[in-house]
């Protein structure tokens, strides 16, 4: 279902997009936009999974998960610029307003919006029925038209519901424009929809830069996943402690743990307490962890990574 919203949402984007230049509406090309971040995103996504199936090799170690995060950064600020030229020609079209074609909006929006609503229902039927099987586990199945449960199919649904939105907006300002004769809705429309595109951009590129800059993975506490380690039997305390994402969902740890000095056998028994906790509570599966008996320097500097040590090193002599 997702390869056929896919298909679907690029033939759409090059008829609205041929439309709007025929009809002169900055609405209509602003919603090819839209539309085109989205398909963007959904084959973003399946890119993205056939990268992750690509297993390490001896120079890429952590394999290919971060290619379909720069892609997805690059598409973000794409998309940005898309919306800017937008802005720039809503603007022009405010102070010199021009003559749009209202049928031709209302037409092209009308098959958008009839699409859209096609994909939100066949998205929540296509995973209501894959959950049907496991209705007693996990509650009764999604019906067509509602939102689906898994993240990723609910993303694609939101976005396609958004479409729908601004498909019917169309329709609604092309009428208004009908019986109104201001001929400043469309472009108004476009404001609209170009902040939408603004919107879901930023948030891409500040969800991608933050995996491309190793930050702290989205919804996780630093020092909630501490205390939960430090919990573990057997820790003493824990520091030096890094975690990052690996691609858009895998995560990956580091830390230094000391324990008491006690024989490997005792020690393996405390690793597959932490293991274990932080894959059933933060879904980390990568994980680094280096034991300790005595404290070790780090644990009173704190998280101290030298950038240049050999420059460091020139300065000393």
């Amino acid at each position: 279902m997702l390869f056929v919203s896919l298909g679907l949402t690029v033939v759409f984007v090059a008829l609205e997009a041929a439309a709007g230049i025929r009809a002169h509406s900055l609405a209509l090309l602003s919603d090819a936009g839209h539309n085109f971040a989205d398909a963007f995103a959904l084959l973003l996504a399946a890119i993205g999974f056939y990268l992750q199936l690509r297993p390490a090799n001896q120079t890429k170690t952590y394999g290919y998960q971060r290619a379909g995060v720069l892609v997805a950064f690059i598409n973000g600020i794409t998309l940005m610029g898309l919306a800017g030229i937008l802005f720039y020609e809503s603007y022009q079209r405010l102070l010199h307003p021009q003559p749009a074609a209202e049928g031709t909006m209302m037409i092209v929006a009308g098959i958008g919006l009839v699409m859209n609503l096609g994909i939100v229902w066949g998205l929540g039927g296509a995973h209501g029925a894959h959950g049907h099987g496991h209705s007693h586990a996990h509650g009764p199945a999604h019906s067509h038209g509602q939102a689906p449960g898994d993240l990723n199919i609910r993303a694609a649904w939101m976005h396609m519901l958004g479409d729908a939105a601004s498909s019917a907006a169309i329709i609604m300002g092309a009428l208004a424009m009908r019986f109104t004769g201001w001929l400043s809705i469309d472009p108004i429309l476009s404001i609209l929809i170009g902040g939408g595109i603004v919107w879901s951009a930023w948030g891409i590129v500040k969800d991608s830069l933050n995996i491309l800059l190793e930050g702290l993975p989205k919804g996780l506490s630093l020092s909630g996943v501490a205390q939960e380690l430090g919990a573990v039997p057997g820790v003493i305390d824990v520091h030096d402690l890094h975690i990052w994402s690996l691609g858009s969902s895998a995560h990956a740890l580091s830390c230094h743990v000391l324990i008491e000095d006690v024989p490997p056998s005792a020690s393996d028994a405390v690793l597959r307490g932490l293991n274990g906790m932080l894959a059933d509570r933060f879904h980390i599966a990568h994980t680094t962890v280096q034991f300790e008996h005595v404290s070790c320097a780090i644990s009173e500097t704190g998280c101290a990574i030298p950038v240049h040590p050999e420059h460091h090193h020139e300065h000393e002599h």
